[in-house]
């Protein structure tokens, strides 16, 4: 594709991404005014994508999230009583509810915001009644986090608005502890820190272990960025997950006898690996081996692209996807063809993104093959698996923030 006409699209796209946020907006203050006939503030917060890094986070090691150009957005107006009255426009429902323990609404989307003002006041912010409308954008289902963009949006909104000064951690924190104590989901911390700390043109290098984070530059001129939904989820036991923790952890424990100053597997050599190879099951050596590699791919990709080498950082993808496909044993057939197929159409990078076992790969595609990798998926996938693919373009963006 020649210079010109990638400059075009990328005007047209961010035209069209502003379009899409104004109707959204407008949607938004239209049915706050019905419902509550007056004005309040907007705020906004993001879904996010992991470019690589993945089940590093149990492990101690880094990930690596950036927020992206699909989110929640919420208008809020203090309303003077100790009640929240509030308005899903995705899910057409009104609920109002106290601020009180027993007062946890029924809704499952209400929980969410009820749990982020409860967090807020356990850790010493003040909370008071509200108004508010929102709605999202985030696919759902696609592993994009559109529970810690509601999280974040409404953390967020409510710190501005009661001006608690609570930092940025414990914004993430708080709905890290949402999802716990209201929702039943035992997360981590990388969505939640995505969403809040996300920065336009950057992704977040975290490191698990100690919370330190750094950004890195990700403006990938002349590529695109999508998400190829397989639109399958292949149900992974509890049993599932909590074995390969167990690989993990049985893995660093004997690692650990020759070396004490390893806490985490992340904090292991591969040659210390070796060492213990008769010491532990093969699964759970296989499992180590891929960890072990993963959080060297970040640092890797973390220097590729600080010195703008994209194919690099596409090559790590690819053998993060084998890691997960055949070390791990996460990925599924559906995921492994379409990692295949990109090989085939010349795609710089693609892995599974998220847990596995289902959802999607994350693509790193230049301009110029966008158009026939999509074609390509379009035809094949369906013809093998009989249903359709969806897909998802995505822009790394800015994080939780007042909607001017």
């Amino acid at each position: 594709m020649p210079y010109w006409k990638s400059v075009l699209r990328g005007f047209l796209e961010r035209t069209k991404l502003k379009s899409h946020n104004m109707e959204m907006k407008t949607r938004i203050r239209e049915k706050f005014k019905t419902l509550f006939g007056a004005e309040g503030e907007v705020f906004a917060s993001a879904g996010r994508i992991n470019l690589i890094g993945e089940h590093t986070d149990y492990n101690g090691g880094y990930v690596f999230p950036g927020a992206i150009d699909c989110g929640i957005m919420a208008e809020v107006k203090l309303n003077g009583t100790q009640k929240v009255r509030a308005f899903s426009i995705d899910y057409d429902e009104y609920v109002e509810f106290g601020l009180n323990e027993e007062d946890k609404p029924k809704q499952q989307w209400a929980r969410y915001i009820f749990g982020v003002c409860r967090e807020t006041v356990k850790r010493g912010g003040k909370v008071e009644g509200f108004d508010t409308v929102f709605a999202g954008d985030v696919p759902l289902g696609a592993g994009l986090s559109s529970s810690a963009a509601l999280e974040s949006t409404f953390a967020y909104a409510i710190n501005y608005l009661f001006d608690n000064k609570i930092d940025k951690f414990d914004l993430a924190k708080i709905g890290q502890s949402t999802e716990h104590n209201y929702c039943g989901v035992k997360c981590g911390i990388m969505d939640q820190f995505a969403s809040i700390f996300g920065k336009k043109g950057s992704l977040i290098r975290l490191n698990c272990k100690t919370l330190e984070y750094k950004y890195f530059p990700f403006d990938p001129k002349g590529y695109k960025l999508v998400l190829v939904d397989s639109c399958v989820k292949h149900e992974l036991a509890s049993s599932a997950y909590n074995k390969r923790r167990e690989s993990c952890e049985n893995a660093a424990r004997a690692i650990r006898k020759n070396h004490p100053e390893v806490e985490f597997l992340s904090d292991a050599k591969r040659v210390w690996l070796e060492e213990v190879r008769e010491e532990i099951p093969a699964e759970d050596f296989l499992r180590a081996e891929y960890v072990i590699g993963e959080v060297q791919r970040v640092l890797d990709v973390c220097d590729a692209l600080e010195r703008g080498d994209y194919e690099i950082v596409g090559e790590m993808m690819y053998q993060t996807h084998f890691g997960l496909s055949k070390l791990y044993e996460v990925s599924c057939e559906e995921l492994d063809f379409l990692n295949k197929l990109a090989r085939k159409c010349e795609v710089t990078g693609s892995r599974v993104m998220g847990g596995g076992f289902g959802g999607c790969t994350i693509n790193l595609v230049k301009d110029e093959l966008y158009d026939a990798f999509i074609a390509a998926v379009k035809e094949q996938f369906p013809a093998r698996f009989g249903h359709d693919p969806k897909f998802y373009d995505v822009v790394i963006s800015d994080g939780a923030r007042k909607v001017e």
